[in-house]
């Protein structure tokens, strides 16, 4: 065996042995199984392994970060295991197996709403700085807004409908387009058929409750009438329009000969989808979303209110978990398509993620000594502050488990006020403290007072909690107390010979481009540092360059995105191109270097091909981390700027 001997030894009988493991794979950081039964894994135990950077679950996959040297552990695993390795793409095909048809379905709808978010995040706080230039009277006796005593802010009021239309109007084109991409369908097809369901010729679908039937106008064929009615906003009728296209495109592909499919297949494709889309599901769509926002707005206006509340709030943060929660989107985009055109279920959402960062938040003042901890409370708590949960819940608040019950009794209650007093939204995609942006403006002391709910409740309870729950270890770290070992001092509390520092105390950028933090990174593992500290490059150009001097560790010879590379002092450095790019098997890269290379600044180590990775669905964004400081001190992140692969500095030191 080799250097990872014990560990593996000990992660296959963690994980459940040979016998519970289905299929294993690994990236550039993370191996990845598929599990018979994935409750039989330890995780806390994993977790405690010292190879080991953490664990999660995503996609019916159980990953385990062990870093840049991952291949070698792979390798050394299999081989004590006696497990073939498969390929990413097997591993995935056995995960989704391993989904019952419920899991299947709301992947699907995840993988659908997913695409959408930015847009509804975008279109929220549009329309929430609406809310404030145009709805709230704040002069004139509180008779006038900004807009009705400035013409300039009138224009702005006007102008920024623009994009608030866009995005919730015309929902429907985004829907389908995500569906075929999802299924791997023509997507300008998808394009097209959602501009038919909110064309201009149609009736406006918001304007539909107020029209007389008789003034509905109608395609008039002879022998039948068609309602020319329009699906702004509709959701469950442009998803059964999407999906009916897409069976369509894959049953004529099927059948037509390839040499008169370019022209047979869109046709026959589009033109019956159109057709059945506003003859037969697009009705039946509308009918099942309006039931369903009709159910629920009944249920949130009743005298059992209080009860519904208390459920969703404290169930919300269990749901987004499973993934449950995409399937509130569509309910929130249908209760903004019936009268009175608000939703009271998305600001019970933005509670939920108030709540869930108070109780990150008070992690981490109970851990403001356990620098390996804070590295992940601290980004975690400022994203569920802004809206998106994930990361707090599953690196902090599941991982010990009272912070998510914390959190989910402080939801409870700040739901039971926001819906005890009707509290609605304009929009939805505004989460967390933002959230007030899209609140009715009369609502906004209600709205306030719920979130001084959702934050001082999780936050005392987790903090009492936490007091007694916590260990030493827990709140200061493994090397509480070991100062001498901490700050790099040998036994005899000399400098360590091997700490001292090259005369090198800049890394150069690795690429043309926007430097980002990479907390802003599409990735769970490096938003939260779990890796390592690091930044991001949105980059401009396609040749990755060696930032200085140095050895190269560790190479992705088969998908070639990766590689990670050491500094004389010991740094440690991992380049990662792309999101979930090895998903691509290397096509669209090409590897300059071979483990052990040594390499000078700028020198070339990947080449990659942007147009590929935005085909085959991911964000090009690279991810340049330490993983290893090595004798390097006060490693300090430089982002914000436009780089210059070779002359920009983005990462030193002292």
């Amino acid at each position: 065996m080799g250097k990872y001997e014990n560990d593996v030894k000990r992660l296959l009988d963690l994980v459940g042995g040979k016998g519970n493991i289905q299929a294993v794979s690994h990236c550039m950081t993370r191996m990845r199984f598929v599990l018979v039964d994935p409750k039989k894994a330890n995780e806390k135990e994993i977790e405690d392994l010292p190879s080991v950077k953490g664990t999660f679950t995503q996609a019916g996959q159980y990953q385990v970060i062990i870093g840049n040297d991952v291949a070698n552990f792979y390798n050394e695993f299999t081989a004590y295991a006696g497990i073939e390795g498969v390929s990413k793409d097997a591993v995935n095909a056995a995960a989704k197996a391993n989904q019952n048809p419920a899991q299947k379905i709301v992947g699907t709808l995840g993988e659908i709403f997913a695409p959408l978010i930015p847009a509804l995040i975008c279109g929220g706080l549009v329309l929430g700085f609406r809310n404030v230039i145009g709805e709230i009277n704040f002069f004139a006796d509180g008779t006038q807004s900004l807009a009705d005593v400035s013409q300039f802010w009138s224009g702005m009021y006007n102008f920024l409908w623009l994009i608030g239309e866009a995005v919730f109007h015309l929902l429907p084109v985004g829907i389908v387009w995500s569906i075929t991409k999802k299924m791997g369908t023509t997507q300008i097809l998808g394009i097209v058929l959602g501009l038919t369901l909110v064309s201009s010729q149609l009736l406006n679908g918001f304007s539909v409750s107020s029209t007389a039937s008789e003034d509905i106008p109608v395609w008039d064929f002879g022998f039948a009438k068609v309602e020319m009615i329009g699906y702004q906003g509709q959701v469950i009728a442009a998803m059964m329009a999407g999906f009916v296209l897409v069976y369509l495109e894959k049953f004529f592909k099927k059948i037509c000969p390839e040499v008169v499919s370019m022209i047979v297949v869109p046709f026959c494709s589009l033109l019956p989808a159109v057709i059945i889309a506003h003859t037969v599901v697009g009705p039946i769509g509308w009918k099942i979303g309006d039931a369903i926002g009709t159910v629920v707005y009944s249920g949130l206006t009743s005298d059992f209110r209080f009860v519904f509340a208390a459920i969703f709030g404290l169930l919300y943060a269990p749901l987004v978990m499973t993934g449950l929660h995409h399937m509130t989107n569509a309910v929130d985009s249908q209760l903004l398509a019936i009268p009175p055109k608000t939703t009271i279920l998305w600001p019970m959402i933005a509670l939920s993620n108030i709540a869930q960062g108070s109780s990150v938040l008070a992690m981490s003042v109970l851990q403001k000594k356990n620098e390996r901890a804070q590295q992940v409370n601290v980004p975690a708590c400022i994203s569920c502050y802004l809206g998106v949960t994930e990361p707090a819940l599953f690196g902090v608040n599941l991982k010990y488990v009272f912070p998510l019950v914390c959190g989910m009794i402080g939801s409870c209650a700040a739901a039971m006020i926001s819906v005890g007093f009707g509290v609605q939204a304009l929009s939805i995609g505004v989460g967390g403290l933002p959230g007030i942006l899209s609140i009715v403006p009369q609502y906004y002391l209600t709205f306030l007072l719920a979130m001084a709910v959702a934050i001082v409740i999780p936050f005392v309870l987790t903090f009492i909690v936490g007091k007694i729950k916590l260990s030493a270890e827990d709140r200061f770290g493994k090397n509480h107390g070991n100062t001498s070992a901490a700050a790099g001092m040998g036994e005899s509390g000399e400098p360590d010979s091997a700490a001292v520092s090259e005369d090198v105390k800049e890394l150069k950028s690795i690429l043309d481009g926007k430097v980002i933090q990479i907390t802003e990174v599409e990735d769970e593992v490096f938003s939260q540092k779990v890796m390592g500290d690091g930044v991001a490059i949105e980059p401009s150009n396609t040749v990755v360059t060696a930032p200085a001097d140095c050895d190269v560790s560790v190479v992705m010879a088969d998908t070639c995105h990766a590689c990670g590379l050491t500094l004389a002092n010991g740094l440690e450095l991992l380049i990662h191109v792309g999101v979930d790019t090895v998903d691509m098997g290397g096509d669209g890269f090409k590897l300059f270097v071979n483990e052990g290379d040594h390499v000078k600044a700028g020198q070339p180590l990947i080449e990659f091909d942007p147009e590929k990775i935005k085909a085959a669905g991911h964000p090009c964004t690279t991810m340049f981390i330490v993983t290893g400081e090595g004798s390097a001190t006060g490693v300090t992140m430089h982002t914000g700027m436009d780089a210059k692969a070779g002359e920009t500095a983005v990462i030193s030191w002292d």
